[in-house]
């Protein structure tokens, strides 16, 4: 296979598996030769200010960067250089751990490179979450047995925030986690987002408010005139604890045809 093949084929590889950065070039060579390299998704959208980019457990999150020759073989290890060419942010060179050191209103770039090769993913600078409360904590819906576009709820929302009110601030590009925790049939409703589909996390936007919509399977209620309920529990962690507010109780009102 030409280089130059062999390269397109990564990417077209590398687009199909996940929302990850990859760069290539045409080196040839041996089996250390760098062709490409890819850069895994990072698995939170913020770093806290004044705190180490962090996952949903509290673990510290190093960037993970793949390097391939022109066999498509990984070399490991890969001699990655990390830098971040934005403020907001302070990058180890070496183990690529972030810093968050002060407030932008964009999201700040983390650049692995390899060689001549590059690859960046981006990371928002956030307040530290203090507390989460219900937004939109009852809602109803009026379900339909024929028409299955009217069963799909509107979002049921919490909203995170920092520090204490009338002060307080609205916590950005934060993941909270949804769940399920009482239907009256397991497989009633499901958690979906706004394009329907299959979801239980939500990052929260720049209001600081996360959601979650419900889609019901009314062939699960026990009858046709069924009045029922589901509950939500939302959940936002910092540093592996829950926030303040944790979990939040949401519910929604099943209503039969008018």
């Amino acid at each position: 296979m030409k280089k130059s093949s062999a390269c397109a084929a990564l990417l077209a590889f590398f687009g199909i598996v996940g929302l990850i950065a990859v760069a290539c070039t045409d080196i040839s060579g041996s089996s250390t030769s760098v062709l490409s390299i890819q850069f895994d998704s990072l698995s939170a959208p913020s770093v806290v200010l004044g705190d180490t980019l962090r996952d949903t457990t509290g673990a510290v999150i190093r960037p993970v960067v793949h390097a391939f020759n022109f066999q498509g073989e990984e070399i490991i290890p890969a001699p990655v250089f990390f830098l971040s060419p934005d403020s907001g942010i302070t990058v180890d060179s070496v183990t690529g751990i972030v810093v968050g050191d002060s407030l932008r209103s964009t999201p700040a770039r983390i650049v692995a490179t390899i060689g001549t090769l590059q690859a960046i993913q981006n990371v928002d600078v956030t307040l530290r979450p203090d507390l989460v409360q219900a937004v939109n904590a009852l809602d109803s819906l009026q379900y339909s047995l024929l028409d299955t576009t009217l069963n799909v709820s509107s979002q049921l929302q919490v909203k995170l925030t920092h520090g204490v009110a009338p002060n307080d601030s609205a916590v950005k590009s934060y993941i909270v986690s949804f769940a399920i925790v009482a239907q009256s049939d397991p497989q009633l409703g499901e958690l979906v987002n706004d394009a329907g589909k299959p979801s239980v996390v939500d990052t929260t936007d720049a209001s600081g408010i996360a959601g979650r919509k419900i889609r019901l399977h009314p062939l699960f209620l026990s009858s046709g005139t069924a009045v029922d309920s589901i509950v939500v529990n939302a959940t936002a962690k910092y540093r592996g604890t829950q926030v303040n507010g944790s979990p939040v109780r949401l519910v929604l009102l099943l209503k039969p045809p008018g």
